[in-house]
């Protein structure tokens, strides 16, 4: 029996990006650095850690409530004056602190084409802070950035994954009406499996990130597909449609 499938929509961080272990702080010191150029270090230290305790409640509301945040509240929350100039420059720094973290997997763009060259439409859903902006420059430096129909970030919707609401904007934004025809490709079993599956879509889980205990989710729901290589997400659709 065949099944049709029109989208696949993919997961960014831990899935289209090989999964790293960060420290949040560093990133944030990288940033108060900049942000106070020549200040004691314990002013620095303090800003750098108003920063991260601001970042993690983003993170707790995204796990138990599934609301979004944004960067731009993270610094407000930290009390960052965003007009100043050395906040523009501390946000360079801070991005470039990012960006080891930020390459895409190399299996992505020929993914992305052999599914497209079947038919199917693709599209992202990001939970993130950051802006569409940011994303949009990554995905363009890595040449993936066309391969999209539709992109999503939870920074500009209100919702998060596993909320039904984050994965029914990632199909209106490909242009998919049916949930039973999208495939979802993620590696969070609360967050991608869970929430895509109470979407009323498949899931295939890439199941390569060392996902701390604190930020795993109270369901991890069984994906009706695992992969280890992000080429093999095209065999497995197409088994799905015959």
């Amino acid at each position: 029996m065949t099944t049709a499938v029109e989208a696949v929509i993919f997961d960014w961080g831990g899935t289209l990006t090989p999964w790293h272990t960060v420290d949040a702080r560093d990133a944030w010191l990288t940033y108060a650095r900049a942000y106070l150029p020549g200040a004691p270090h314990e002013q620095v230290a303090a800003l750098a850690e108003r920063l991260h305790l601001a970042e993690d409640a983003a993170w707790v509301a995204v796990r138990e409530q599934h609301t979004s945040t944004t960067i731009a509240q993270v610094f407000a929350a930290a009390g960052v004056d965003a007009s100043s100039g050395a906040h523009a420059s501390a946000v360079a720094a801070y991005e470039s602190a990012w960006e080891p973290h930020t390459w895409t997997d190399p299996d992505a763009e020929p993914t992305l084409r052999g599914l497209r060259g079947r038919g199917i439409r693709t599209g992202l859903l990001s939970n993130t802070l950051w802006t569409r902006e940011h994303h949009q420059r990554i995905l363009d430096r890595d040449q993936i950035g066309s391969l999209f129909d539709g992109l999503v970030f939870s920074s500009e919707i209100g919702w998060a994954k596993p909320h039904p609401e984050a994965f029914w904007a990632s199909m209106a934004a490909v242009g998919v009406s049916d949930a039973d025809r999208v495939v979802f490709v993620g590696d969070r079993p609360f967050e991608d499996i869970h929430g895509a599956r109470s979407a009323g879509m498949r899931t295939v889980l890439v199941p390569h990130s060392d996902i701390p205990d604190y930020q795993r989710g109270h369901t991890e729901a069984t994906p009706d597909a695992v992969v280890h290589r992000l080429q093999d997400i095209i065999d497995v659709v197409d088994r799905w449609i015959g």
